[in-house]
């Protein structure tokens, strides 16, 4: 297994678009090497080798072609492609390309959303009266690595977050093409991604409510699949706010290494100042014995779902019994995406209100938005 790499440089957030040479390709899916003018020899593959026997063993792979290196989940190839790639400036253009070394790997066709842009979300939303005594908090695994109606699913997710308009949205297995349809579709957000290469987590926060302070990664160091905690501190009116958001190790065989990454968010929601609120939120990936075998959760830190009651109809956030996507043949319902809080001691406080699943309605190409239900939490504010 190549050794894994952590995250050593914070990518930019994404509060203007970046300008960078990339070459249009009509195709998400194509791969065409910039020398070879785009010839059918040239095409190639990002292969994702997937290391779960189940979950993820049901993702669409891509295969690699050439000679490149092959990526996985299980600890990468060594010089890992993507390190310093820019994010390229949203135009009035026929596609956008993901830079890798000197391969496309991915492109979107934005032609269909280029009079449907951010612009058109923008000017409804800042018609719309912010009520500073809510908050509302969007999480959702938007499984990028399925590649089988991909940009069909990416704006199935981004119709959900003009529909409900949350104050921050935490996404996990973003994808870089989803970046640039991101900054189109949801321009009145600031977006901050976990790293700009393979796959990653991401960090949303709308501009006419929160204000951005300062953003960190914490590296889990024994990750074999490149996991890490991506750490925002903000400010909503007035009241600082430390928003965390991660994609723990998938996989039951990967247990122990899940509960070290845990210890480590816990770790890190404690080092917070008293007076300052933190929000966790991601895919998890937990059971609820793992949990417990960390001696559960601090007396300080709360799971909103329990603290809200347990309510069933937002229990199951991965669940093959209702979600096609996978045609899984195995059928289980798990509590994978939580929402931890750790009240400020003093100050502003953010209550969890509710908790509901959204994602729930299939799109018109057949499947749902992502194998995983998302997350709509809504806060109280309390000045």
């Amino acid at each position: 297994m190549a050794p894994v790499r952590s995250c050593q440089k914070l990518p930019l957030c994404l509060t203007e678009p970046r300008s960078a040479g990339f070459k249009a390709d009509p195709l998400w899916n194509n791969a065409v090497p910039i020398s070879d003018g785009g010839s059918a020899s040239g095409m190639m593959y990002l292969r994702l080798k997937s290391c779960c026997t189940q979950h993820l063993q049901q993702k669409r792979e891509l295969e690699t072609a050439l000679q490149t290196p092959r990526v996985s989940e299980e600890g990468g190839a060594g010089g890992a492609p993507g390190a310093g790639t820019e994010i390229p400036q949203v135009q009035s253009m026929v596609s956008i390309s993901i830079l890798t070394n000197k391969y496309t790997l991915f492109s979107i066709d934005l032609t269909a959303d280029a009079t449907t842009s951010a612009a058109g979300v923008n000017s409804e939303d800042s018609q719309q009266k912010e009520d500073d005594s809510n908050f509302s908090l969007i999480t959702w695994n938007i499984d990028g690595l399925d590649l089988g109606n991909v940009k069909d699913r990416a704006r199935g997710i981004c119709t959900y977050l003009a529909l409900y308009s949350p104050d921050v949205v935490f996404l996990q297995e973003v994808i870089p093409p989803h970046l640039p349809l991101l900054q189109m579709k949801a321009g009145n957000y600031t977006i901050i991604p976990g790293n700009i290469d393979e796959y990653f987590t991401a960090v949303m926060l709308k501009k006419s409510r929160v204000k951005l302070l300062k953003h960190d990664i914490v590296p889990f160091p024994t990750t074999a699949m490149k996991r890490n905690l991506l750490v925002v501190h903000v400010s909503i009116s007035g009241i600082e706010l430390c928003l965390m958001t991660s994609h723990l190790e998938s996989t039951k065989d990967h247990s122990k290494e899940r509960i070290k990454q845990l210890q480590i968010v816990l770790n890190e929601m404690q080092k917070e100042s008293e007076s300052t609120t933190v929000i966790f939120g991601g895919d998890t990936n937990l059971r609820d014995s793992e949990v417990t075998k960390l001696g559960n959760l601090p007396d300080n830190i709360k799971d909103a779902w329990e603290f809200l009651g347990k309510p069933q109809h937002c229990r199951y956030t991965w669940d093959t019994h209702s979600n096609t996507n996978l045609n899984a043949a195995y059928k289980c319902k798990m509590r994978f995406d939580r929402i931890y809080f750790r009240p400020a001691v003093e100050g502003g406080h953010f209550i969890p209100r509710s908790m509901d699943l959204i994602g729930l309605e299939k799109l018109e190409c057949g499947r749902f938005p992502s194998d995983h239900w998302g997350i709509l939490c809504n806060f109280d504010v309390i000045l």
